[in-house]
C-alpha cells in the first residue's frame, strides 16, 4: 500500500520534481493555490482542508518564504495537524545568510545560478522571482525569509519532536522535521534519498 505525500505549492507537474525517495511507492497529493497548476486541492498550507493524522510526509520546496511571518507558524502548525504520529516534512527554501554574502560582495544583481526558471540572482532569492512577479504572477513574491537557526526554531516551536537543517548548493536551505523522533534507519534512508542539491 503507498503512503500517502502532501506536496505542498506542488506549481505545474514535471518528471523530476520530486527527491528521489518519494519517487516510488507513495501516492502524490498535490495542492497549490494557482489552480493553473492542475493540482489535486487548491487551497492554502495555512488552512488544509485535509483530515488529522491522514499524510505519512509533506515536502514542501520554496513555499513558506511566500506567506508573511506571522503565517508561517499557522502553516507549520497544519503541517503538524495533518501529519500521522510516523509523519515527517522535507522542506527546501532560500537560505538568507548565505545570500546576504552576496549582497555584502554587492552582487545583488549579479546571477548566482541557472534554474529552470533563468537566471536566478540573490535579489530574486530575496523578493521573489523578478521575472515572473514582472508577467504578474504575484504569488511568486517572498514575504519573509530563514536562516538555518529561525527555520529550526520555526520548526520547534510548533512541535515537531526531531529537526535537522542542511544547507544546500544554492543558497538554500533543507530540513527534515519528524513528528516523532526516528531512529538510525530513518536517517540513513534520508542521507541517502533526500538530494540536497
Amino acid at each position: 500500500m503507498n503512503k500517502t505525500l502532501l506536496h505542498v505549492g506542488c506549481g505545474y507537474k514535471t518528471a523530476q520534481q520530486l527527491p528521489f525517495l518519494f519517487q516510488q511507492g507513495w501516492k502524490e497529493l498535490r495542492l497549490d493555490l494557482d489552480p493553473k497548476t492542475k493540482p489535486d486541492i487548491i487551497g492554502s498550507m495555512i488552512d488544509l482542508q485535509l483530515d488529522a493524522q491522514s499524510i505519512d510526509a509533506i515536502y514542501s520546496s520554496h513555499n513558506l518564504e511566500h506567506l508573511y511571518a506571522h503565517e508561517v507558524g499557522q502553516a507549520l502548525k497544519e503541517f503538524t495537524r495533518v501529519l500521522k504520529h510516523h509523519g515527517f516534512l522535507v522542506i527546501t527554501l532560500p537560505d538568507l545568510q548565505s545570500i546576504a554574502q552576496l549582497v555584502v560582495d554587492d552582487k545583488l544583481m549579479e546571477t548566482a545560478y541557472e534554474s529552470g526558471m533563468g537566471a536566478i540572482s540573490a535579489i530574486d532569492m530575496i523578493f521573489g522571482h523578478r521575472d515572473s512577479i514582472a508577467a504578474n504572477n504575484t504569488l511568486m513574491a517572498h514575504k519573509t525569509g530563514f536562516t538555518k537557526t529561525s527555520l529550526a526554531a520555526a520548526l520547534e516551536r510548533v512541535g515537531f519532536e526531531e529537526v535537522r537543517v542542511m544547507r544546500g548548493s544554492h543558497f538554500d536551505l533543507w530540513a527534515i522535521a519528524c513528528i516523532e523522533k526516528q531512529g538510525e534507519r530513518f536517517w540513513n534512508l534520508m542521507d541517502k534519498t533526500i538530494v540536497v542539491k
